[in-house]
Formats: C-alpha cells, sequence, structure tokens
C-alpha cells in the first residue's frame, strides 16, 4: 500500500470526521478517488466523442433551413 499526504482546509477534515466517524477514512478517501478517476476518464471520453463529432461534422454539406423545411415537406408527401 502506498501512503499519500496532502493538506485540506480544518473545517474540510472536521466534516470529513464527523460525515464518516466509525468508519475506516482510508478505504473512505480510496473509494472516493476512484471514483473520482472514473468520473475524470468519463469526462475525457465524452470530450473526445464530442470533438470526433464535431470533425466529422466539418465534412458534412450544410444545410439552410429553407431546405430543411422542404425536404421534410418533400417526405410527408
Amino acid at each position: 500500500m502506498a501512503t499519500v499526504n496532502f493538506s485540506v482546509p480544518e473545517e474540510v477534515k472536521q466534516a470529513f470526521n464527523t460525515v464518516f466517524e466509525g468508519q475506516n477514512k482510508s478505504a473512505v478517501i480510496t473509494s472516493l478517488m476512484k471514483r473520482a478517476i472514473e468520473e475524470q476518464e468519463l469526462q475525457e471520453k465524452r470530450a473526445q466523442a464530442m470533438n470526433s463529432l464535431l470533425a466529422r461534422r466539418k465534412h458534412k454539406p450544410a444545410f439552410s433551413a429553407e431546405e430543411i423545411c422542404a425536404a421534410r415537406e418533400d417526405g410527408r408527401t
């Protein structure tokens, strides 16, 4: 096991100790760190997906609002 040392504001420490009283603090911190890692990885995947979609969009033809309305009307008949 590795040891991690970091500083937090005193009020955060006190609130943490109150909320997680009687629990294994190392296990709680480990769980929170894993969750933060998963959330960050998910955000990065979402950003990559969005960038991919935006890049593809650059290569697609653009249509005016009038052209879109006309295509909808054609599809209804």
